[in-house]
């Protein structure tokens, strides 16, 4: 078994920690105390107040976006279309609000396409994991019943525009998606 990643290994600059997490296994426990691993394959980087494409863009700090403002480590699930949960991890120091989102990764144990494809998406992922808005504000660590652990292999990491974020005018081009070049299991 790996070592469960410290704290301060999320309050470090948040695109290093975006690539870092590629290869690192996402544990969540379920209700049953069974522990579900599965292998980080696809993340983004969201760069706080100067990136338009982050819900604390030009220091927007609302309800929803006030836990964004805590320190790295720190759980941010929220809901889009009414239908998906996202998986953010914030990153940084407090008050310094930005975060990495989870886009997709792969069961341990995985051996078929179909397999592969099961948590390939942001929305799949947390739906298949049992991941909601009750997890929000939490810390990452076996008491909330969510981390990470260390990387079990070195993936090649390739750098992309983010997905998804036309809106975000000149930040939409920013090469702050990470994905392990090449694997079944990304979302696109």
């Amino acid at each position: 078994m790996s070592d469960i990643l410290p704290l301060s290994w999320f309050q470090r600059e948040t695109s290093q920690v975006a690539h870092d997490l590629i290869g690192c296994v996402l544990c969540k426990r379920q209700a049953d105390g069974h522990v579900i691993r599965c292998t980080i394959t696809e993340t983004e980087a969201y760069l706080g107040i100067r990136d338009k494409a982050c819900h604390s863009y030009n220091d927007k700090r609302t309800a929803r976006t006030d836990v964004m403002y805590g320190s790295g480590g720190t759980i941010y699930v929220y809901l889009i279309y009414g239908m998906y949960e996202m998986l953010n991890l914030i990153t940084q120091t407090e008050g310094i609000p930005e975060g990495v989102m989870i886009r997709s990764a792969f069961l341990n144990g995985a051996s078929t396409k179909k397999e592969y494809k099961l948590l390939a998406g942001p929305g799949k992922l947390t739906r298949y994991l049992g991941i909601d808005r009750s997890l929000k504000g939490q810390t990452l660590g076996e008491e909330s019943g969510l981390w990470i652990e260390s990387a079990s292999t070195q993936p090649e990491v390739v750098m992309t525009p983010r997905i998804g974020i036309d809106y975000a005018e000149e930040a939409k081009e920013w090469l702050e998606r990470y994905c392990w070049k090449d694997h079944l299991s990304l979302s696109r």
